[in-house]
């Protein structure tokens, strides 16, 4: 359970908010400036880079801090990482940590928010107009196995929205779909930042944030379903396993 808020955390809370004010716009517009004349790869080490310095902001302003388990069971070619969502962090830690580019999927509706949004549509990765339908599906297979193609990993979070600490979210098998569809294993990755950086809060907590990867789930001759309840249920007891407290 999270404790009262002392006055030194909400300080911190309110530092980063100013650094993400001062700092991430102008580096968002000098991103949106100078993507036309990068290619894909200079333009993903530039988002990278955001993501690097604000990791460490909140290192040094907050106290959050980082370790892996199994980062060894990161493949060396093309897959699909399906993980826990909980929070904001991971979405900005992952394409900070991870060693290969990492090409999120996610609803075309967010390229249109400020700053923020101009810069990832800038970027390639996957977007979906969930208006098409099925088409919208066939949309992210074609793309999703160009970025696999490229030497990308490609991302998402099967349970579609940051979920509180302890609660199972509804696990979605569009993932599942992709990684049959193309033909590559899925890596699931449990983790625990809803401790940090609980969903939705402007409070920011000092702590460890576990990030647990699993072995290769393979997905020849299987369906989607049965891959995606071998996700679950590996992130789900892998949760209890780092984050046991948070299941009591």
């Amino acid at each position: 359970m999270l404790l009262a808020k002392p006055s030194g955390v909400l300080i911190r809370s309110l530092l980063l908010s100013l650094y993400l004010l001062v700092f991430t716009i102008p580096y968002a517009l000098l991103c949106f400036l100078v993507f036309p004349f990068m290619d894909a790869r200079r333009r993903y080490v530039m988002a990278a880079t955001w993501c690097r310095i604000t990791l460490w902001m909140l290192r040094t302003l907050n106290g959050i801090t980082y370790q892996f388990k199994g980062f060894d069971n990161l493949p060396n070619g093309p897959a699909v990482l399906l993980s826990k969502h909980q929070s904001a962090w991971e979405t900005l830690a992952f394409p900070a940590l991870m060693p290969r580019p990492l090409c999120f999927v996610f609803k075309r509706e967010l390229v249109f928010v400020p700053f923020f949004g101009w810069t990832l549509g800038m970027l390639k990765m996957v977007q979906i107009d969930r208006r098409k339908g099925h088409s919208a599906f066939a949309s992210m297979i074609r793309q999703g196995r160009a970025r696999l193609a490229e030497g990308a990993w490609v991302i998402m979070f099967p349970e579609g929205t940051r979920t509180p600490i302890g609660v199972r979210g509804q696990y979605k098998a569009g993932g599942a779909h992709f990684a049959v569809s193309a033909g590559v294993p899925v890596i699931p990755i449990a983790h625990n930042a809803g401790h940090v950086w609980p969903r939705n809060s402007f409070i920011k907590y000092p702590g460890v944030v576990t990030i647990s990867i699993g072995k290769s789930i393979q997905t020849a001759g299987r369906t989607p379903a049965e891959v995606n309840a071998d996700v679950e249920a590996w992130i789900e007891t892998e949760m209890q396993r780092i984050d046991p407290a948070a299941y009591l």
